[in-house]
């Protein structure tokens, strides 16, 4: 259990399966034995989902600060596995709306909440948020396109992994 509101009930955290697209899936952010990637794991946390990340050296743009677009990765993917973990969909990153608001510290942990704020159908927006110390470092609204099987195997140029075809409907 992790605390929700300050004051409210204790929210349940469920651990989502980082090997749901099998063990030969390419992403950078969440493959566990990526040899250069973030390796990311996601929790459900009651209407959102969570994840953290201490950016290391090989993450730095300036010295001792995260590189920005590393950062909009993570929360890239982070807003991914909310559309993932809450709606059991996938979906494909049609636009960001990215707010650094300071920089992150390489060696401080990163706290990530992802949330759903508009479901239409086939486009979904999802807010994330990006923190260090309690202060946010990163905000930004993701819309992610849901494809069905034919259509994303359009996009790819190839055919859909298995492990992947039953989030696209």
């Amino acid at each position: 259990m992790s605390q929700g509101d300050p004051g409210g009930p204790p929210v349940e955290r469920v651990a989502l399966d980082p090997m749901i697209f099998g063990a030969e899936q390419p992403c950078y952010g969440c493959r566990q034995d990526h040899p250069t990637g973030l390796r990311l794991r996601f929790f459900r946390e009651g209407d959102a989902v969570v994840t953290e990340l201490t950016p290391g050296e090989l993450q730095q743009g300036p010295p001792g600060v995260m590189h920005g677009g590393l950062v909009t990765t993570l929360a890239d993917e982070l807003a991914a596995w909310t559309v993932l973990g809450l709606r059991q969909r996938f979906g494909f990153t049609a636009a960001i709306e990215a707010r650094l608001k300071r920089p992150a510290r390489v060696g401080v942990p990163i706290r990530g909440v992802g949330r759903i704020v508009k479901d239409a159908g086939r486009l979904v927006k999802v807010s994330t948020e990006l923190s260090q110390d309690d202060e946010l470092v990163f905000t930004g609204v993701f819309t992610f396109a849901l494809l069905d099987r034919g259509a994303a195997e359009r996009l790819l140029g190839r055919e859909l992994p298995e492990h992947w075809a039953q989030f696209s409907r």
